[in-house]
């Protein structure tokens, strides 16, 4: 009887500690995350925000405003 209990319980602490293992990111992650999309999006902001792009961007709304119905 003991060693049946015994097994139950290490089967079930070993289950414990496998779903804890994954449970999600820790602080540090998260913080590394948000640096990343942060410089993601300013490099996109960089380009998007530059000349040719922008006149690109403008020709694109013109032809579109301009497009016969």
């Amino acid at each position: 009887m003991y060693k049946a209990v015994r097994a139950r319980m290490r089967a079930l602490v070993c289950r414990m500690r496998a779903v804890r293992r994954d449970a999600g990111m820790v602080t540090s992650e998260y913080a590394m995350g948000i640096v990343a999309t942060v410089a993601f999006a300013v490099v996109l902001y960089k380009v998007v925000t530059s000349g040719q792009v922008s006149a690109q961007l403008q020709d694109i709304v013109k032809q579109a405003l301009d497009a016969r119905m």
